[in-house]
């Protein structure tokens, strides 16, 4: 079940922000199942998971899309588009669905967790942070990207995150302007052009010397 630390050097010495994707390629249908399962898998703050994941395979809403997204071509020609949600608010409702999810799953009463609905209640929801909670909902997002693009690297699927895009234009496309959700991050999914001239590119990282500190 492990996987060895070779391999998943290697499969993330291997991803890049692809340019270009080959729009003939397809990820199979179980490989993108798997990746799904990874990001509903992704940790979170309090495990609230204030998100969703929007799969966009439909050619002609990603072709609306795509002028908004600085013409980029990994909108269209990408196999699978990820629009990473993230929540508006957190409210009491999001707490105690958390706690029913909790208690159901787990097979626990729920006055067990009644400190722990009170702290996220004194956080997020009265707290200081709820003034802030669309920047702490986008933060939890971002956890869900990394793996997202962790996850398709040990899958050999291509992945590029994409930030130059219009999410006020894509919440209108989409639907999601009187939501609970509004466009955070996106993530275009399939596999690498042979024209691809970034494919071929030393990775630039700076030394672990410079970025890690052992105290």
């Amino acid at each position: 079940m492990a996987t060895a630390s070779p391999q998943l050097l290697q499969a993330l010495q291997w991803r890049y922000a692809t340019k270009t994707f080959d729009p003939s390629q397809r990820i199979p249908t179980e490989t993108w199942e798997a990746l799904e399962s990874a990001l509903v898998l992704t940790a979170s703050s309090y495990g609230l998971q204030p998100w969703k994941f929007l799969v966009i395979t439909d050619p002609e809403l990603r072709a609306q899309l795509r002028p908004h997204s600085w013409n980029q071509s990994q909108i269209t020609d990408c196999s699978h588009l990820v629009v990473l949600l993230k929540k508006r608010e957190i409210l009491a409702a999001d707490a105690d669905r958390l706690i029913e999810a909790t208690t159901t799953t787990r097979g626990i009463d729920a006055s067990l967790l009644e400190g722990y609905r009170q702290m996220i209640q004194v956080d997020l929801i009265d707290g200081p942070r709820s003034q802030a909670i669309g920047q702490w909902s986008a933060n939890q997002v971002y956890i869900a990207l990394g793996n997202l693009l962790t996850s398709a690297a040990l899958l050999e699927v291509d992945t590029c995150a994409i930030e130059g895009f219009s999410p006020s234009d894509y919440d209108k496309i989409l639907g999601l302007e009187s939501s609970d959700y509004q466009s955070c991050v996106v993530c275009a999914c399939g596999y690498r052009s042979a024209e691809d001239k970034y494919a071929g590119l030393a990775k630039v990282r700076y030394s672990a010397s410079d970025l890690i500190e052992h105290r």
